[in-house]
């Protein structure tokens, strides 16, 4: 793309010299003699940058520059002048512009400003670019009733300093609240800082959250902060929080309770100002029962509960995931766009997605490479998923029942079903995991006819 550039001067013999070069160089130039004009120009040939003199009849460059700068705040202009002054430049540097340049113009200093000034709005628009494609991987997508009254809420606590616990099975998007929250909260500008408590051992993940003292343990060569001063001022996301260890549950509840951290090995508390919003797959009431995790730092989480509802309840939001993940996928990931057949949507909209949002995308992704034609058919759901697709929902068939009886009969089919799936046909793990003996899940699977799909 051609890089197009405005020359402001009111004399025909600089602009004449200045369009020459630039135009020998490529760029696409185009003139104005005076500022009432280059403001006009601007506007039309939104140029990339601005060459602009600074002493010229009627509007003087500098309140030339300063309007231009309120029309475009972007706008990158290097001023020019034959009366250069140290005050005038650090004016010009005042009101925005990229640079000054000094009458007679040199070659050489022109070509390397306006490479370092096109250098720096390319850095910009990548930098815009990335953003908004990290606020696009992130975006929570639906618009069934349970996800509207999540964000409504999502939207409501965002505002508050308040702590949230964040629940759901895996693969829902307990992430993507977390970011939500964070990017609506009064601290979007400051860092958000991830920690992952399941993937850090159990030995290190005091030093991560906390920091260290150089020699405070084997491996420690120098003094390192940890996350919660990472994301002082701003937000720091405990994600997986049932899994931390119950020293490290300690240390959070002091953070909690008093705002300050002490490095291992160090003697000297910092103060912290961060706000914490957790997250977990599991049930913290059967943990705190079963003594692994702390009740006390269970309260302190959980001030506002947010709850991330399965796929399998908000199946109408498919179709929307289905064209969003095909749109991320293609743009980011160089995977070939294909339409889906509306019996493709219907079948995949009837599965029950054990892994939900996290399993969608892949099943997508896995059927966008290896679909056979140009569009995705119910043929190749049925082919690539590994899973039969016509089946009906559990929720719809159980529904459909008439007797309670029949009901029961059902609901456990279903259930031995899902379970048989998740261990792939593994009578004995299966078994092991419902707490019932093989004998009994074998009579079972006789009595409901169960038979694992081809």
């Amino acid at each position: 793309m051609t890089r197009k550039i405005l020359i402001v001067d009111d004399e025909a013999g600089i602009r004449a010299a200045l369009s020459q070069l630039l135009e020998y160089e490529g760029y696409t130039v185009r003139q104005a003699s005076n500022a009432v004009d280059a403001l006009g120009e601007y506007a039309k040939f939104s140029p990339d940058l601005v060459f602009m003199d600074v002493k010229m009849a009627g509007i003087d460059g500098l309140e030339a520059l300063k309007r231009l700068r309120e029309q475009d705040p972007r706008a990158i202009v290097v001023m020019i002048s034959g009366h250069g002054t140290i005050q005038t430049a650090v004016e010009s540097t005042q009101l925005g512009a990229y640079d000054f340049l000094e009458k007679p113009l040199d070659t050489d200093r022109i070509l390397v400003t306006l490479r370092n000034a096109l250098q720096h709005l390319d850095l910009r628009d990548e930098n815009l670019s990335l953003k908004a494609q990290v606020q696009s991987r992130f975006e929570i997508v639906g618009g069934s009733y349970a996800i509207r009254a999540l964000t409504d809420r999502i939207e409501k606590v965002a505002a508050t300093p308040a702590r949230v616990l964040i629940t759901g099975e895996n693969g829902t998007g307990k992430e993507l609240v977390a970011r939500a929250i964070h990017t609506q909260s009064p601290r979007a500008k400051k860092p958000l800082v991830e920690v992952n408590c399941a993937a850090i051992p159990s030995e290190l993940i005091e030093s991560e959250l906390f920091g260290h003292m150089k020699g405070s343990f084997t491996g420690a060569v120098s003094d390192r902060a940890g996350k919660f001063e990472q994301a002082d001022g701003g937000t720091i996301f405990l994600d997986e929080i049932g899994d931390m260890s119950q020293s490290a549950q300690a240390k959070v509840l002091r953070v909690l309770q008093d705002g300050v951290v002490t490095r291992i090995g160090g003697s000297k508390s910092t103060a912290v100002d961060v706000r914490v919003l957790a997250a977990t797959n599991k049930k913290l009431e059967e943990e705190i029962a079963a003594g692994r995790f702390r009740e006390d730092l269970y309260y302190r989480l959980n001030v506002v509960p947010l709850t991330v509802p399965p796929l399998r309840e908000r199946r109408e939001d498919i179709p929307s995931l289905i064209s969003y993940f095909v749109g991320q996928l293609s743009a980011h990931e160089g995977v070939t766009p294909r339409a889906f057949d509306q019996d493709a949507i219907d079948a995949l909209t009837r599965m029950e997605w054990p892994g939900n949002v996290r399993e969608l995308r892949n099943t997508v992704e896995r059927l966008l490479i290896l679909a056979a034609g140009t569009r995705v058919t119910a043929q190749d759901v049925e082919r690539l998923v590994g899973r039969a697709a016509s089946e009906p929902s559990a929720i719809g068939a159980l529904a459909s029942i008439r007797t309670f009886e029949g009901f029961k009969d059902a609901a456990e089919r279903a259930f031995l079903l899902a379970k048989l799936r998740e261990f792939d046909w593994n009578v004995s793990e299966t078994a092991r995991a419902l707490d019932m003996p093989r004998s009994n899940l074998y009579k079972k699977i006789e009595r409901y006819a169960l038979v694992r799909e081809a």
